[in-house]
């Protein structure tokens, strides 16, 4: 792919994810019909759930509508499939508006997130073009553990938009900290595959 050019700003973008990642566009007015969607295709020969699958539709809503609020414009969850397992990973894009009119330059936002000394902050040069990856570990606490706190990944590429005062943010998740590393790889080749578009 050829470099962005500096004056022209992208319309749309364009990313590619692994097989089995499942996308809810978060527009209030259409992400029910993808959940439902998600919702049936998980559910599909589980007849004697009914209870269950209606808790999964709420919380795939509150997730939407949280991510929505944050600015969110899509959500991407896995998935993928390890013999009878589901590896557990998500994929939030938010677009991030500057408060100031001038671009931000990723060196100047790299320092500022490496001020918090959570987590490891880099400088990646991207096809899309120059971005800071951000990758810290989180607590969280899991309900299907009984509130005991887990380990779980994050990893966030801050990527400038060309010609514009904001950043598409990519935040990658996983639960998962035994295999963070590979699940990193895994998120560092998604963003790797971000394209700007007309």
């Amino acid at each position: 792919m050829t470099a962005p050019q500096e004056t022209g700003t992208p319309g749309d973008y364009r990313l590619l994810l692994p097989e089995g990642w499942f996308r809810i566009l978060l527009d209030p007015e259409r992400w029910d019909g993808a959940v439902d969607a998600l919702v049936e295709r998980q559910f599909r020969g589980i007849d004697n759930a009914p209870h269950l699958k209606e808790e999964f539709r709420q919380d795939l809503r509150r997730r939407a509508a949280k991510a929505h609020r944050s600015g969110g414009i899509e959500l991407y969850l896995s998935l993928q499939q390890v013999g009878p397992f589901t590896i557990p990973a998500s994929l939030l894009v938010t677009l991030a508006p500057l408060r100031h009119p001038e671009p931000l330059p990723p060196r100047t936002l790299a320092e500022v997130l490496a001020a918090d000394g959570e987590g490891t902050v880099s400088v990646e040069e991207l096809p899309s073009g120059p971005a800071v990856r951000v990758r810290r570990p989180a607590r969280q606490r899991d309900p299907e553990t009984e509130g005991r706190p887990h380990d779980s990944v994050t990893v966030e590429y801050h990527v400038p938009v060309p010609g514009a005062a904001a950043f598409l943010l990519l935040t990658f998740s996983t639960p998962l900290e035994p295999i963070a590393d590979a699940m990193a790889e895994l998120f560092d080749a998604v963003a790797s595959s971000l394209m700007w578009t007309e």
